[in-house]
């Protein structure tokens, strides 16, 4: 977790990303709002399809937003262009979730990290090459295997080639897109701890973007809870592991394991009903209503209001109306 300071770094308002599908519309992220401070890691977490991957795609640019505006350092970025987008790019990395699908096969790693220094122009001759040593030492790779490809290469590794990319260009902000999904159990830990490491000594924010909740409470210093391309819930980390108020949360969190059996037999499961309802066609109101257990009629007729109900706790739900 990072050192906080409550100083917004990035403040998204009114997002939305929609996308056209054949005749349809596909409301992939539909108006969320929220700020990220610097030096804190947000954990944004909820089913595959929910809409997170997108929000960390269009905070970035990588997408353009169909609605809503991102304010990085008190700038408005979603109107930047040209030159000006491509100054604020070093400022805003990704880490992506497939380090196979990542990295170029034809590339040496040099060249794969040394791209972004290339963009930028940032160094050249021997002083790029002492660069991208340095960048794979800093991730704890051997700084001699400047010339090997990805395919030599372990999982775990070229996570770490792409985390030493995303670095090159010094960003203040990261979006890690599910970084850690498609590794190992055992080398998930060492990836987590690697980001943490690195946010302590550059200073990084992060938007971890997760579907294993008990990583993202580990690593967030908040946690965002996104269904159906809205935000539900957002809280301090403990604060909503310990007393979520959003029924799909509540659902959530009961699915994982507690390690202590005593607990772990008084709890109650909450099993959600039905699938996830397609995004092309969310339910009317609350998008959550056709699962939820204490649905009520005005979930169907109302959309809820997302509102601070206690202080720093934010919730879209008619039970805190």
């Amino acid at each position: 977790m990072g050192t906080q300071t409550q100083e917004t770094l990035i403040e998204v308002r009114n997002l939305k990303k929609f996308f056209k599908v054949g005749g349809q519309t596909l409301k992939a992220v539909n108006d969320i709002s929220f700020t990220i401070n610097r030096g804190e890691t947000l954990g944004v977490v909820g089913e595959s399809g929910c809409g997170k991957s997108t929000a960390g795609r269009t905070i970035l640019r990588l997408y353009e937003p169909t609605a809503g505006e991102v304010i990085f350092e008190g700038k408005n970025i979603s109107k930047l262009q040209g030159s000006e987008l491509k100054a604020m790019r070093r400022n805003m990395q990704m880490i992506f979730q497939d380090p196979y699908a990542s990295l170029n096969p034809r590339m040496t790693v040099g060249d794969i990290i040394g791209e972004a220094l290339d963009i930028h122009g940032l160094a050249t001759g021997q002083e790029r090459k002492e660069r991208i040593q340095e960048l794979l030492s800093l991730v704890s790779l051997n700084p001699g295997h400047i010339d090997r490809f990805p395919h030599e290469f372990s999982g775990g590794q070229r996570q770490r080639i792409g985390i030493a990319r995303a670095l090159a260009v010094e960003p203040k902000f990261i979006v890690c897109d599910e970084p850690i999904s498609a590794l190992d159990v055992s080398v998930q830990a060492q990836v987590v701890n690697l980001l943490e490491q690195l946010q302590e000594k550059m200073g990084l924010t992060y938007m971890f973007i997760a579907h294993d909740l008990s990583m993202v409470k580990y690593i967030s210093d908040r946690v965002a809870v996104m269904y159906l391309g809205k935000m539900v819930e957002l809280a301090e980390s403990e604060k909503l592991y310990e007393k979520p108020l959003h029924p799909y949360t509540q659902a959530l969190l009961s699915a994982i394991p507690i390690p202590d059996p005593e607990v772990e037999r008084k709890r109650e499961r909450i099993v959600l009903q039905g699938d996830v309802p397609s995004p092309m066609n969310p339910p009317s109101g609350c998008h959550f209503r056709t699962r939820c257990p204490k649905a009520m009629p005005e979930c169907a007729a109302m959309e809820p209001v997302w509102k601070e109900v206690e202080p720093g706790h934010f919730t879209a739900c008619h039970l805190y109306n």
